[in-house]
């Protein structure tokens, strides 16, 4: 049976404040767990006003606190902004807190400019290159096997549950060699998602962690009663996509029905790339797509993203959306959402 699990960049909304954003973020959460989710994941991005989630390990104990079996983690950690000794340290102190609830996803990307390479006094593309360096490090020092020269307090022997994160075929090579559990991000980025799926089951080599592959894809996710609707709650997110990606990023802004019939050509194909990895619609609709999209990736986990402008509007899609999925809503319900 398919895991299902949730993405949260605890986005702030136009007229919003960041104490919001963490507030709904633990709503969503709370939502989560009494759905029957996996895992609550949240992602690490910086110096971007609409996204409150940059001290990832602090809000992950927030989340923890308001929760007791739901799993916390990242999804994930920019290990090239950090070192490997500090994230050791951090979600070590979340498995001493939250015992056998915590995982840690690790990307590559440094996502920043020259700004923030100060600001965090990194060489952040130096460091990217020495990833695959920097994971095996820092697995040392969660390790109860392996001694390493200073021992991480808290972290050694830590029950976290490590994956690696990826959007190319570089994370699929990564993680199969290291035995890894792998995590696509297909929401955002679904160009090499076959290709690096097959590149990560044909070249996994068993670990002590994980004795066979192990594939989350990452969809959005917006269900409402009426596809319209949902379409309508999809908008603010659609809308952050095109510009972040013509270079006006912003907070995330109120919903626009029939936003699509207003785009350009460009902003068009921004919107129709994003979407090959899209559930949108009823909880009927919602839940054919997801199902066709596991049925063409083999997924064992799939975990969903979808910032609503109106936070109660993500929790109750969830809750629709989960219903659907895991068989809760008699017929005569789905018949009713259709």
């Amino acid at each position: 049976m398919t895991d299902f699990s949730i993405l949260d960049l605890v986005p702030v909304r136009e007229g919003g404040t960041v104490a919001e954003a963490l507030a709904a973020a633990t709503d969503l959460a709370v939502t989560a767990e009494q759905a029957g989710c996996k895992r609550f994941w949240v992602a690490e991005h910086h110096a971007m006003e609409g996204i409150a989630g940059g001290a990832t390990s602090v809000v992950l104990a927030h989340i923890a606190s308001a929760t007791s079996t739901i799993r916390i983690g990242s999804g994930g950690i920019m290990l090239p902004n950090h070192t490997p000794f500090q994230i050791a340290e951090q979600f070590g102190t979340l498995a001493a807190l939250y015992p056998g609830r915590v995982d840690l996803g690790l990307g590559r990307a440094p996502g920043a400019g020259p700004e923030l390479q100060r600001a965090l006094r990194k060489d952040l593309h130096r460091a990217a290159e020495m990833f695959p360096q920097d994971v095996v490090e820092l697995r040392a020092y969660l390790s109860a096997e392996d001694e390493t020269a200073i021992r991480a307090t808290p972290g050694h022997s830590s029950d976290v549950e490590m994956w690696m994160l990826g959007s190319s075929l570089f994370g699929a090579q990564l993680a199969a060699r290291l035995g890894l559990p792998y995590a696509f991000a297909s929401h955002f980025a679904p160009d090499h998602l076959d290709g690096a799926l097959e590149i990560y089951r044909r070249t996994f080599e068993p670990s002590e962690e994980l004795a066979k592959p192990h594939v989350m894809v990452a969809m959005n996710l917006f269900c409402a009663d009426t596809t319209e609707e949902a379409e309508t709650l999809a908008s603010s997110q659609l809308q952050s996509f095109v510009r972040l990606r013509t270079g006006k990023p912003g907070k995330l802004p109120p919903p626009i029905p029939n936003y699509r019939a207003s785009l350009d050509p460009r902003a068009r194909a921004i919107v129709d790339h994003v979407g090959q990895a899209s559930a949108i619609g009823t909880p009927k609709e919602v839940a054919r797509q997801v199902q066709a999209f596991i049925a063409r990736t083999g997924a064992d986990e799939v975990v969903f993203g979808g910032a609503t402008f109106d936070p109660q509007a993500r929790t109750r899609s969830l809750s629709l959306a989960m219903d659907a999925l895991t068989a809760r809503s008699t017929p005569d319900t789905l018949a009713a959402h259709a």
